[in-house]
């Protein structure tokens, strides 16, 4: 949880008592940062909650916002088609929190919208996201549906880089803690662009830079056009033997 909230839960979700964020926050053009910023939110009182999200590659540009209890409710509802506790759903769950989380921002900052995915076709676009921002904006969505319940199964950590003393292979990840193997898993936004569904995978093969679209990771990341295709038992056809596992490093 943010740091300097004070949180109550109450009947599963999170009620806030005299909630402030740390300190004043200069909106706008900002100093570039090399590594993710840490989360800054607050979760009020009526359920609604004010974040910074970064965009313009390495948070060079930072927008403090508010999603409505509507918002956070509607963005439960979604993550809800994913109930299983199987390995693939809850994957699938934390892929449509994320997915639903970006789509928010992007309502009311639609200069997301221009964001291309990767980096090698979006100089100077303005609402362009790098992997600085990606990790960022993941690890707040992240934080903040864990704090709403939202995440069983799953604890998050900090953000994690590969490549660091290679400037042109350098970069992060979001990264959450299976609670029940213990294994870390990579929540990577980068490779698509905003308001997309996330590629997940082992955090053991991102470092080895497995892309989630060959096999066997593409199994875990799908692009259907709705959250029940990815978690309706009748629009797929994948148990946990097909998962791919973590591997031992």
């Amino acid at each position: 949880m943010a740091a300097g909230l004070l949180a109550l839960i109450i009947a599963g979700r999170p009620a806030v008592v005299d909630a402030a964020a740390p300190g004043p926050l200069s909106e706008g053009r900002q100093e570039s940062v090399s590594s993710p910023l840490a989360p800054y939110y607050t979760i009020r009182s009526n359920g609604s909650v004010a974040l910074r999200i970064c965009f313009n590659w390495s948070c060079a540009r930072r927008q403090t916002m508010t999603f409505s209890s509507r918002d956070m409710a509607l963005v439960r509802e979604e993550m809800a088609v994913c109930s299983g506790k199987d390995l693939y759903s809850r994957l699938q769950r934390l892929r449509v929190g994320i997915w639903q989380m970006e789509l928010l921002a992007r309502k009311y900052q639609p200069l997301l919208g221009n964001d291309r995915g990767i980096n090698d076709f979006e100089f100077g676009v303005e609402g362009r996201t790098d992997c600085v921002d990606n990790a960022t904006n993941t690890t707040t969505f992240l934080h903040i549906l864990q704090d709403f319940r939202q995440l069983p199964g799953w604890s998050v950590a900090r953000p994690r880089i590969r490549g660091r003393f290679n400037y042109s292979q350098v970069h992060w990840t979001a990264v959450v803690i299976d609670t029940d193997s213990g294994e870390p898993w990579s929540i990577d936004s980068w490779y698509r662009p905003h308001g997309h569904l996330p590629m997940v995978m082992p955090l053991p093969d991102w470092l080895d830079k497995k892309l989630g679209w060959d096999r066997p990771l593409d199994r875990l990341n799908p692009t259907p056009y709705s959250s029940h295709e990815l978690c309706d038992a009748r629009h797929r056809n994948l148990s946990e033997t097909t998962v791919p596992q973590p591997r031992a490093r």
